[in-house]
């Protein structure tokens, strides 16, 4: 699914999936992951994400630059995601987010502010697909 690898001031993980939506679903709980232990978030609510963007790569960044809005703006971190990836002209990604607002009996871990470009890479393999991201803390 996903691995922490060893960065010097942010956070770096690198995921995998045999779809372009299970890479973004491993992406997003890796983001997740850095900021609270899984195990505590309760799938209670549900949160429709739409992005779109020209390419694999500018997708997902957008979908995970929304997840750490929704953070921010709105106090919601998720513990689980379905979603779907249509292809026509532009890439759209609908997700089905669950999860609640942050509480007291969430185990938090650290503060995800951005995910950077530097690095960035989404590319497909023979397994499927693989991502490698940056996340600014």
């Amino acid at each position: 699914m996903y691995k922490f690898l060893d960065h010097t001031a942010d956070v770096l993980f690198e995921a995998t999936g045999k779809t372009l939506s299970d890479l973004c679903t491993n992406c997003a709980l890796a983001l997740q992951e850095i900021q609270v232990k899984l195990s505590t978030v309760a799938p209670k609510r549900k949160k429709v994400v739409k992005v779109t963007a020209p390419n694999p790569d500018r997708l997902l960044f957008n979908f995970l630059q929304e997840l750490i809005f929704l953070k921010d703006a709105e106090q919601l971190l998720f513990s689980k995601f379905k979603i779907k990836i249509t292809e026509k002209s532009i890439f759209t990604l609908t997700a089905d987010c669950f999860g609640e607002k942050i509480n007291k009996k969430h185990e938090l871990n650290v503060d995800a502010k951005a995910i950077t470009l530097h690095q960035f890479e989404v590319k497909k393999t023979r397994a499927g697909w693989k991502a490698r991201v940056i996340v600014d803390i």
